[in-house]
């Protein structure tokens, strides 16, 4: 990731941990899409992004930290309103076309403030929670899970202790999925991972019975000239 700079400085005294819930949400797929489209288009879109995060983390009682790149990182004091705060992104950005899908990692743990940001394992295992989440999805660690008590609005898919990057304990994880919600899928330009709506692309192509959908004509190209490089995932 690219360090952006701060998105916005919680308010907090310098002091001992505190226990916090982090979460970490960026663009599945940023690395492709900045390939096919150009830099210019995906620092427009990380900058949107990043807004947007800001938004909604202050509408839901979250404070956004800091953009890094394509992802934003956010603090709540519960659990509860961390994973209300992460619904109200997957609804309001996440099902979006003309964007990669996002994805969303969490861990409730201790941290320490210092000038605007904060340290700490708690902050560190949140990012790599993120990191193992596909887009769409909303990842959180037992710890979290633990902390959000009775929220009736989601269920919770059990995913077993995965082994983290630098974690030295494999960490259990569980999948948001909220209840009752229509989620139907959408189909993903393979060579940028632009999210496509109904009607929203520009052309498709099929590839071993596959039918593959583009954002562009440029994708389409790509893809044509070289289809294994795009098929097994980036």
């Amino acid at each position: 990731m690219m360090v952006e700079g701060s998105a916005s400085s919680p308010r907090g005294s310098e002091g001992p941990s505190s226990v916090n819930t982090f979460t970490f949400a960026d663009l599945a797929g940023f690395t492709a899409l900045t390939e096919a489209h150009g830099d210019q288009h995906a620092a427009d879109l990380a900058g949107h992004f990043a807004a947007g995060m800001r938004e909604i983390a202050s509408e839901h009682g979250g404070e956004a930290v800091k953009a890094i790149g394509d992802a934003v990182m956010l603090r709540n004091s519960s659990a509860r309103s961390a994973v209300i705060t992460a619904l109200a992104i997957d609804e309001h950005e996440g099902r979006a076309t003309g964007v990669p899908a996002i994805r969303i990692g969490m861990h409730t743990g201790g941290a320490v403030e210092r000038g605007g940001d904060w340290f700490g394992s708690a902050v560190n295992l949140a990012a790599r929670v993120a990191a193992v989440a596909a887009g769409g999805e909303i990842v959180l660690t037992a710890a979290t899970h633990d902390a959000i008590g009775p929220l009736e609005t989601v269920e919770y898919e059990a995913l077993g202790a995965r082994d983290l990057k630098n974690v030295r304990e494999p960490v259990r994880l569980f999948r948001v999925v909220p209840r009752g919600r229509a989620r139907g899928r959408l189909d993903i330009d393979p060579v940028c991972q632009m999210a496509l709506g109904e009607g929203r692309e520009v052309g498709s192509l099929v590839y071993h019975g596959r039918r593959f959908r583009f954002c562009s004509l440029e994708c389409a190209r790509q893809f044509a000239a070289d289809p294994e490089l795009f098929v097994g995932g980036r």
